[in-house]
C-alpha cells in the first residue's frame, strides 16, 4: 500500500466557509430565532411580531418597528463579520449589545432562504434584499425590519436530517422567545405558531411579564430580590423551596440583559438554596445580574450562551450572599401584604385611637378557670361585622405577659403566662391600659387550637394560620444549633447517663470522633465492649431520643472523616440533629407552648421552610374563606 498523501492546502469557497460557520451559529430554528431577536433589541425596537410555521423549520417571520437599516448596508450586512456595533478592540472588551461578531445575517442566509427586508429612519421607502443571489428591490414597509428565514439547512440536507420533529423544534423557539420577553419587559412581543397566537405580550410592569410567562402559582411562592454592592446589582424574584421542580426548565439568568448559563452563577445560587432546598429539587428563579460591560467577557463563545467574568469570586460571593439573605428573610416577619393589609386597614378604622382596653371590658373571649390556673382564651360567638375588631380583642387577650423567669420546657419552648384569667384579678384587667395591637407585631397570630396533633390553628390579623409544628420546630431548632456551634454549645449533663448498645463501627466511630462529638455537646464515653455511655447532650436537644439521635449521628461520622463533617458536611449533620430533636407529631401542646413556638418562628430566619424544603406554615385569608364559602355572592 502506498503511504497516504495529503492534498494540497488551498482557500476554501466563500459559500463553504459560511456553510462551516453557519454551523457554529445556526443549529436548529432556535438558533436563528435568537440571532434575529437580539439584532431586533439592538436596533431598538419597541414591538417584535414574530411568526413561526412548522417549528421554525419551515419559515421564520420576525418583524420590528426599530431603526431600520440604510439601503447601502443591506448587502454588507449579510457579509461576514460586517457589523455596525464594535469598532475597535476597546468596544469589545466592553460589549453593550446583545450581538455583536456581524456573521449571524451570512450563516443564516447560507443555510436557508433569507429575505431582508428594512426601511431606515428618514427614508422615502424600505428595500428588499434576496440572501441567494443579493438583489435589491424597492417594498412597502413602516419604519423597522422583517427578516423573513424559510426552509432552514435546505442547502444542507443532511443536517436537517438532525432537526427533531415539529413539537420539539417549537418548543424550542418558545424558549428562547420567553428568555427575551423576560429580559425585555419594556417591548411588547407578539408570538404565533401556524398563525394561532401563543403568546401577547404588551411592554409594563416587569412583574407583570413574570406572571405571564412564569405563572401566577411561581409568584405566590417567590421573592423580591434587589440588592446592590459597588458595581454589582441583583435584582428579580427567586422562588421559594415549596415551588421547586424536578428539573431546571425555571431557570432564568440574565447578565446585562442577556440570558447565560454560567458555572459560577449557577453555583452560587445553588449554594444559596443549599440550606432551604432537598438535594433532588431544583429552584426556580428569574433573576438580573448588572455589572460594568468591562467586567465581564461575553466573548467566549460563538452562541454567547457563556460568559466569563474578570472578578470571579467577588460575583460569585455576592450573588450568593444576596440570594442568601432574600431566602433567609422569615415570610412569617416580612410584614402585611395583601388581603392581610386589607384586614388591618379595616381594624385600623375600626379602632383608631388604637387603644384595644375599652374593647377587652366587653371582649366575647371567656377563660376556663375551675382548676384556678390561667387557660387559653377561647373565642365565643361574635358578630359577624365586628370580624376585624373580634381579632384585634382576641389578640390583646392572647398576648403574654412577660416572664423572664418561665422555665422553658423539655420540648425547648418557653411558654409565658397569658393575662389575667377570671378568677385572679378578671375585674382590673378590663381597666388595665394595653398597647396597641398590630398585624406587624405578630404576623402569625396567636393560637386557638391544636389539629391532630400535629397542626397548630392560629388567629391572625388576615385569618386562619396552619402551622405544621414539626417542621417549623425542626427550621428553629437547626438555625439556633448552626449559632451554638460557632461557639460553645450549652451542655445538659444527664443526671443518670444513658447507655446505648451499639454495633462494633459505631464504637469505633464514636472513639475516633469522640473530640467532633464534643465539640456538638455530647459527651460519650465505652462503659462496655458494645455499650455507650451519653453522659451529656447540647442543651437544645435535652428532650429529643437520645438513643435515636446518636447512632444517626454515629452513621454518618462512620461515612465521612471527621474534619469532613465539621466543615463540608457540618450543616448536614445538625439537620439530622434537629430533625430528631424537634417536637414529634401527636404530641399535645398547651396554648402557651404554641404561641412560644409562633413567636420563634416569626424571629428565625428561613422559617418559612423546614430543612428538607418543606413549608411550615400556610396562611387562609378571610376572603378566600369568604370566596370558598361563597359569602356575598
Amino acid at each position: 500500500m502506498s503511504a497516504h498523501r495529503p492534498a494540497a492546502i488551498r482557500p476554501l469557497a466563500d459559500v463553504l466557509v459560511n456553510q462551516i460557520a453557519a454551523g457554529e451559529v445556526v443549529e436548529r430554528p432556535a438558533s436563528v430565532l435568537k440571532e434575529v431577536l437580539e439584532n431586533a433589541l439592538d436596533a431598538g425596537a419597541r414591538a417584535i411580531d414574530v411568526q413561526l410555521e412548522q417549528g421554525g423549520v419551515r419559515r421564520i417571520r420576525v418583524a420590528d418597528d426599530g431603526c431600520g437599516i440604510a439601503r447601502d448596508d443591506l448587502a454588507l450586512a449579510l457579509e461576514r463579520h460586517a457589523t455596525s456595533k464594535i469598532a475597535t478592540l476597546e468596544d469589545l472588551e466592553q460589549v453593550g449589545t446583545m450581538g455583536f461578531r456581524g456573521e449571524a445575517l451570512a450563516a443564516i442566509a447560507a443555510v436557508a432562504r433569507l429575505t431582508l427586508t428594512s426601511r431606515a429612519e428618514g427614508s422615502a421607502h424600505a428595500w428588499r434584499i434576496d440572501g441567494t443571489d443579493r438583489s435589491l428591490a424597492p417594498a412597502a414597509l413602516n419604519q423597522g425590519t422583517v427578516v423573513d428565514v424559510a426552509d432552514l439547512f435546505y442547502s444542507t440536507p443532511a443536517r436537517r436530517k438532525f432537526l427533531k420533529s415539529e413539537a420539539t423544534e417549537y418548543a424550542h423557539c418558545d424558549e428562547v422567545f420567553r428568555r427575551i420577553a423576560l429580559a425585555r419587559p419594556d417591548i411588547g412581543l407578539q408570538l404565533a405558531h401556524n398563525g394561532r397566537v401563543v403568546h401577547r405580550l404588551p411592554a409594563g410592569d416587569p412583574l407583570r411579564r413574570v406572571a405571564a410567562l412564569m405563572g401566577d402559582d411561581f409568584l405566590q411562592h417567590a421573592r423580591n430580590l434587589d440588592a446592590d454592592a459597588g458595581p454589582l446589582r441583583l435584582a428579580g424574584v427567586a422562588a421559594l423551596p415549596a415551588y421547586s421542580r424536578t428539573s431546571r426548565d425555571a431557570q432564568y439568568l440574565f447578565v446585562n440583559g442577556r440570558f447565560v448559563r454560567d458555572k459560577l452563577l449557577t453555583h452560587a445560587v445553588r449554594q444559596a438554596y443549599a440550606d432551604i432546598l432537598h438535594g433532588s429539587r431544583h429552584p426556580a428563579y428569574v433573576l438580573f445580574l448588572e455589572l460594568d460591560p468591562a467586567g465581564v467577557d461575553v466573548n467566549v463563545h460563538p452562541a454567547k450562551i457563556e460568559v466569563r467574568f474578570r472578578e470571579a469570586r467577588a460575583v460569585h460571593q455576592f450573588v450568593f450572599h444576596a440570594l442568601t439573605r432574600s431566602l433567609a428573610a422569615s415570610g412569617a416577619g416580612i410584614g402585611v401584604t395583601g388581603d392581610n393589609a386589607n384586614a388591618a386597614a379595616v381594624a385600623a378604622e375600626a379602632d383608631p385611637g388604637g387603644s384595644t382596653a375599652p374593647a377587652r371590658a366587653a371582649n366575647p373571649l371567656r377563660y376556663a378557670n375551675a382548676a384556678g390556673h390561667d387557660a387559653a382564651p377561647v373565642q365565643g360567638r361574635l358578630a359577624m361585622e365586628a370580624a376585624s375588631r373580634s381579632y384585634y380583642d382576641f389578640a390583646a387577650s392572647a398576648r403574654p405577659a412577660e416572664s423572664p423567669s418561665s422555665p422553658a420546657d423539655a420540648s425547648g419552648f418557653r411558654p409565658t403566662a397569658f393575662a389575667p384569667s377570671a378568677g385572679r384579678g378578671a375585674a382590673t384587667a378590663a381597666e388595665a391600659p394595653m398597647p396597641p395591637i398590630e398585624a406587624a407585631s405578630a404576623p402569625l397570630g396567636y393560637a386557638i387550637a391544636q389539629l391532630h396533633g400535629i397542626y397548630i390553628l392560629a388567629q391572625n390579623a388576615a385569618g386562619l394560620v396552619l402551622v405544621d409544628m414539626h417542621a417549623a420546630h425542626e427550621r428553629i431548632l437547626y438555625e439556633k444549633l448552626k449559632t451554638v456551634l460557632d461557639g460553645q454549645p450549652a451542655v445538659q449533663r444527664l443526671l443518670i447517663p444513658a447507655v446505648l448498645s451499639v454495633s462494633a463501627k459505631d464504637m469505633a466511630a464514636a472513639e475516633e470522633c469522640a473530640e467532633v462529638l464534643a465539640r456538638m455537646g455530647f459527651e460519650v464515653a465505652p462503659v462496655g465492649p458494645a455499650e455507650l455511655a451519653v453522659r451529656s447532650v447540647p442543651a437544645l436537644l435535652a428532650s429529643a431520643p437520645i438513643g435515636e439521635l446518636l447512632r444517626k449521628l454515629l452513621e454518618e461520622l462512620r461515612e465521612f472523616p471527621a474534619s469532613e463533617v465539621v466543615t463540608a458536611r457540618r450543616n448536614e449533620l445538625l439537620a439530622t440533629m434537629a430533625c430528631h430533636g424537634a417536637v414529634r407529631a401527636h404530641r399535645s401542646l398547651t396554648i402557651p407552648e404554641m404561641n412560644a413556638l409562633l413567636r420563634d418562628m416569626e424571629a428565625t430566619e428561613r422559617a418559612d421552610q423546614c430543612n428538607h424544603g418543606r413549608p411550615t406554615w400556610t396562611q387562609l385569608t378571610m376572603g378566600e374563606l369568604d370566596r370558598f364559602f361563597m359569602r356575598g355572592q
